[in-house]
C-alpha cells in the first residue's frame, strides 16, 4: 500500500520517476492542505501525524501542477470516475473533478485454498445489471456487489449448477469521452484508471463487501473469479484525460520508436509489461484481492498485452513472476488470449496451467447449429480442443458472452443492430456467427419462436455437455436480450436482466442439464483423457465422410451417452445410470 497507517500518522510513498517535485494533497472537505513529498530514487515519501484511517489525498507533481493525481496504489475512492473534457487540458485545475483516494487499514490477510479450480460452470455476471431488476433483492442493494449473497441469488446459482461465479469488472472505471456527449455510459467497466480501488457504485461497503460477499458464496460452494483489465487504462490516448499513470510516470504506456502510443488493446494506450513497474502493480493487485477477499482466481481481459514487449512472447516475465508468488501460484488464471496488435491472436500459447477463453469452441459449435459446420469440428470442440491445448484440456468453452450477441439473440438476429451505441452501427463484430430463423429479431410467429427456442436448448446442451471448463453468462439461462446489440457496453439499462420475464422453461432446462452433468464427473475433470467411442446416429461406426457430412454422432463415454441430432436439433446428455432424456 502506499498510504500505510503507522503510530501517530500515515506514511505515504508514490512513485514517479520523471518528476522534479511531487506534493502530496490532503483534503478536508474542498480544503487541500499540500505537503511536498522527499525523493528517494524512483519513490517520493511523506509522513503525516494526525493523519488517519479515512483521510482523503492526491498527488500533484511539477509536470502540471494543476492536475490532481489519484494514487495507482488507492484501495478505495471517495466516489466514482465521471469523464469531464477539463480533465484532459492542461493547467486546469482538477481537484474537483477526480476522486480523492482514502487511507483505508487493511484487513486481516486470508490463506484460504482456491475453492474453484478448473472444471465445471463459470458464470459471468455484470454485476449491477444481475439485480437491478431482482424483485427479491432490496431496492437500495440492488446492482451492487453485496447482492450477491443475497439467499435468492445464491440459491439461483446453485440451481443451475455454478462452481463459480466471474465478476466483470468491479473496479472503479471511468467512461470514453465519447459517450457522455451522446447521453451514454460505459456499463461494462472495461475502463480502469486503477487498478484495486473498488467501484463505490457496484462496493459501497468497499473491499470489506467484496470480502464478506466472496465468503457467502463460498460457504455455498461457490467460487469467485475477478476480470480484471491490465491491458490499458482509461487515460486512453493523447487527448484522453490526466488522472494516474500519465502524470506520476507515463513510462508505464508503451510506445513505438517514434514515441507514439502503441493501441494494442483498441482503447488509446497499452499498458507496458516490459516495464518491472507495471508488473510489480499487477502482482500487488492480484495478491490484494486473493489476501484481502479471498478470490479463488482472475480472468485477464485481452491478455496477450500482458505477455508484450512489445511482442507476444510466451516465456513472458510476468507468467514467471505469478507462478513463483507465494500468494497467487495457486490461483485460476484464465486468458482472453488475443488482442488487436500484431500477433495478436495467441489461442492456445499461454502457460500449461493458464485456462483461455476459446472463441474457436463458440464459432464451430455455432456453425453447426447453424447448418454449415461439420460434425467433427463439433466433435473435436466438445471434447476440450485437443487440436489447440493437447490432452490436458485448458479451454473455457462457451457459445456467448458479455461481448457479442445474447444467446438469444444469436438465433433471432443474423446482423448486428447498434445504432443506439452512437457510431452508425460500425462498431462490434461484424461477422458475428448468428442467424435468424427466417425473420430479423423479435417475432410472435409461433414456428419461428419454436425454432429459435430449439437452436437455443441445443447450443445449451451443447455446452453442458462439453469436457473441461465451461462459461454461461448470466442471463442467457433464461432468454436475456439485447434486442440485437452485440456490442451493448455502452447501454447501461439494456443490460438489465429482467427477472420477471424470463423464460423459467428455459430455466428449468439448463438446471435440468446442470443436474445431467453433475452425474458425469469425467466431464468437467480436464485431467482425464476419455476412452471415447463414436457412432453415427444409426449406431453404426463413424467413417471418415461422416465426419464431414453427417448431421450428428453418438458419444459413449465411461459414464455418460451424448447424442448429437441437427435435423432434430437436440443434444441428450444421458448419465450412464440415468435414463434418456432429451
Amino acid at each position: 500500500m502506499t498510504a500505510t497507517i503507522v503510530a501517530g500518522g500515515v506514511d505515504f510513498t508514490v512513485r514517479a520517476p520523471c518528476a522534479g517535485a511531487v506534493w502530496l494533497c490532503l483534503f478536508d472537505g474542498d480544503t487541500e492542505r499540500r505537503i511536498a513529498m522527499v525523493r528517494s530514487g524512483d519513490v517520493w515519501h511523506a509522513r503525516v501525524d494526525g493523519a488517519r484511517e479515512g483521510t482523503r489525498y492526491g498527488f500533484r507533481t511539477d509536470a502540471d501542477p494543476a492536475k490532481l493525481l489519484v494514487d495507482p496504489h488507492a484501495v478505495t475512492l471517495d466516489r466514482r470516475f465521471a469523464y469531464d473534457p477539463h480533465l484532459r487540458k492542461p493547467r486546469i485545475d482538477t481537484a474537483a473533478l477526480v476522486p480523492k483516494a482514502v487511507v483505508t487499514a487493511p484487513l486481516p490477510p486470508l490463506d484460504l485454498p482456491p475453492l474453484f479450480r478448473a472444471g465445471g460452470l463459470i458464470y459471468e455476471i455484470n454485476v449491477r445489471a444481475f439485480t437491478m431488476r431482482h424483485p427479491d433483492v432490496p431496492p437500495a442493494q440492488r446492482g451492487t456487489i453485496a447482492a450477491l449473497a443475497h439467499p435468492a441469488v445464491i440459491a439461483h446459482l446453485q440451481r443451475i449448477g455454478v462452481a463459480a461465479v466471474e465478476l466483470m469488472p468491479v473496479v472503479a472505471w471511468i467512461d470514453e469521452r465519447h459517450l457522455p456527449p451522446l447521453g451514454l455510459g460505459n456499463g461494462w467497466g472495461y475502463n480502469p484508471v486503477v487498478p484495486m480501488a473498488l467501484d463505490p457504485r457496484l462496493a459501497p461497503g468497499g473491499i470489506a463487501e467484496l470480502r464478506t460477499t466472496v465468503a457467502a458464496l463460498r460457504d455455498a460452494g461457490i467460487g469467485t473469479l475477478l476480470d480484471l483489465v491490465f491491458n490499458h487504462t482509461g487515460e486512453s490516448d493523447l487527448l484522453g484525460p490526466t488522472l494516474s499513470l500519465r502524470g506520476l510516470d507515463d513510462a508505464a504506456y508503451a510506445r513505438a520508436p517514434d514515441g507514439t502510443l502503441i493501441n494494442d488493446a483498441g482503447t488509446g494506450n497499452t499498458l507496458d509489461f516490459a516495464s518491472p513497474a507495471v508488473r510489480a502493480l499487477t502482482l500487488d493487485t492480484l495478491r490484494h484481492f486473493v489476501t484481502q477477499a479471498g478470490v479463488d482466481g482472475f480472468r485477464f481481459d485481452l491478455a496477450t498485452v500482458m505477455a508484450r514487449g512489445p511482442g507476444f512472447d510466451r516465456d513472458a516475465p510476468i507468467f514467471a513472476e505469478i507462478a513463483a508468488d507465494a500468494v497467487l501460484r495457486d490461483r485460476v488464471l484464465i486468458a482472453e488470449p488475443w488482442d488487436i496488435g500484431p500477433g495478436g491472436y495467441q489461442l492456445g500459447n499461454f502457460p500449461t496451467d493458464w485456462l483461455e477463453w476459446n472463441d474457436r469452441y463458440r464459432d464451430d459449435v455455432r456453425r453447426f447449429w447453424r447448418g454449415d459446420g461439420s460434425a467433427g469440428a463439433l466433435a473435436t470442440r466438445l471434447m476440450g480442443s485437443s487440436d489447440l491445448f493437447g490432452d490436458r484440456t485448458r479451454a473455457v468453452s462457451f457459445v456467448a458472452a458479455h461481448d457479442g450477441f445474447t444467446l438469444a439473440d444469436t438465433v433471432a438476429f443474423a446482423t448486428r443492430h447498434n445504432h443506439a451505441n452512437g457510431e452508425d452501427n460500425r462498431d462490434g463484430h461484424a461477422g458475428e456467427i448468428a442467424w435468424n430463423n427466417g425473420v430479423e429479431g423479435d417475432n410472435e410467429d409461433a414456428t419461428v419462436r419454436a425454432a429459435r427456442d430449439a437452436d437455443v436448448r441445443a447450443l445449451l446442451a451443447t455446452l453442458f455437455a462439453t469436457h473441461g471448463t465451461i462459461l454461461l453468462t448470466a442471463g442467457d439461462e433464461f432468454g436475456r436480450t439485447q434486442a440485437g446489440n452485440n456490442n451493448g457496453y455502452a447501454q447501461d439499462e439494456l443490460l438489465w436482466l429482467d427477472w420477471e420475464g424470463r423464460d423459467r422453461k428455459r430455466e428449468s432446462f439448463v438446471a435440468d442439464l446442470a443436474r445431467r452433468r453433475a452425474a458425469c464427473a469425467s466431464l468437467a475433470d480436464p485431467a482425464i483423457a476419455h476412452d471415447a467411442t463414436w457412432l453415427r446416429l444409426d449406431g453404426q461406426p463413424m467413417r471418415d465422410a461422416d465426419w464431414q457430412d453427417a448431421p450428428g454422432f453418438i458419444l459413449r463415454l465411461r459414464d455418460a451417452t451424448i447424442t448429437v441430432d441437427r435435423t432434430a436439433r437436440t443434444v441428450t446428455l444421458t448419465p450412464s445410470d440415468q435414463p434418456q432424456i432429451a
